[in-house]
């Protein structure tokens, strides 16, 4: 099939184009660059894509002339929309950055889809749209009505805005709901990524909340293959899986949680770190930040509904797994 895959040489954009490359697909790889963190990262991943089956295009999706053109010339049959701005904590200073990225580009995008529709649209969202929501495990039909940061805005915006295309112009859309995805080829802004780089380096790390947090800690590996999985899992209007399923009842989309379903305590995890790279992480504890939440726990029940799959991946196995990319990628 012909694939467009929206933020190809971040984290997740590389995996799964890297799986779908593997499975004999033809993709067309759309990314900006954007220097959030250290492009010469994104460069090395899509390197690793070069080849035949994969087509990249520098190309920002907030610009819509020429994602249009992007689009006229893949003439995918799917698209899966990565592409984003990320990070909670950026988002406090940076606040203009995820209405362009993920509001505006998630609009261009749907747009579109309008005049030239594919047999299915999926788009990221994230398990920070639960917000406030102290109910657990979080499930598809709790309500996302209490945001905490621009991020988890912008991702329930882009959500809202999928569900109003689907009804008004019948394209099939499932987002789905990322919770703490780590391993190979991480970014380097989020916990995993910071904490093996301080320790290896001997450096003091920073712990929010006193490290009394949970995080539903999803390995990519488990992601990737859920989304894969979800690619033939096309909504249509009226033919719901079952009573727990998020289908919508006006319009072909649905959103769907993708996560491990174990919450691990910040501490835990740190502490798998400091097994994997066989040293001691200096700490220094500090209060909660702004817009963070305390805990996330994701019922995947709709995912294993829809495609027979639920991630299970452990930290102690999945974060080894990181620490020896890390070490080999940095030669240290």
């Amino acid at each position: 099939m012909r694939f467009l895959v929206t933020g190809s040489a971040g984290f997740i954009g590389f995996h799964v184009c890297r799986r779908l490359l593997a499975d004999g697909h033809e993709v067309a790889g759309v990314d900006s660059f954007v220097p959030y963190y250290d492009v010469a990262l994104k460069h090395a991943r899509h390197a690793l894509l070069e080849g035949p089956g994969f087509t990249p295009h520098l190309q920002d999706i907030a610009d819509m002339a020429g994602l249009r053109a992007v689009m006229e010339a893949a003439r995918p049959e799917v698209v899966i929309h990565l592409a984003a701005q990320a990070g909670v904590r950026y988002a406090l200073e940076h606040p203009d950055v995820y209405v362009s990225a993920n509001m505006v580009g998630t609009f261009n995008l749907l747009e579109i889809c309008r005049s030239a529709p594919v047999a299915h649209l999926l788009m990221a969202s994230t398990s920070s749209v639960y917000g406030a929501n102290a109910e657990v495990p979080f499930q598809e039909s709790h309500a996302t009505d209490t945001p905490l940061n621009i991020y988890s805005a912008s991702k329930k915006a882009a959500e809202a805005m999928g569900h109003c295309y689907a009804h008004l112009w019948n394209q099939p859309i499932t987002a789905f709901r990322f919770f703490t995805v780590y391993g190979p080829w991480g970014r380097p802004d989020m916990a995993l990524f910071k904490f093996t780089q301080a320790a290896l380096r001997g450096e003091t790390i920073d712990v929010y909340n006193h490290g009394l947090m949970e995080r539903d800690f999803t390995y990519i590996d488990d992601l990737v293959e859920g989304i894969i999985r979800l690619i033939p899992a096309v909504p249509v209007r009226g033919r719901p899986v079952g009573p727990g399923d998020s289908l919508s009842p006006v319009a072909p989309f649905r959103v769907v949680n993708i996560g491990n379903g174990a919450p691990v305590g910040l501490l835990d995890f740190i502490t798998e770190i400091e097994r994997a790279v066989g040293r001691p992480i200096a700490r220094n504890s500090m209060d909660m930040q702004p817009g963070e939440v305390l805990r996330t726990f994701a019922d995947s029940s709709l995912l294993e509904a829809l495609t027979g799959f639920r991630p299970s991946t452990p930290v102690t196995a999945g974060v080894p797994q990181f620490v020896a990319w890390f070490r080999a990628h940095y030669g240290v």
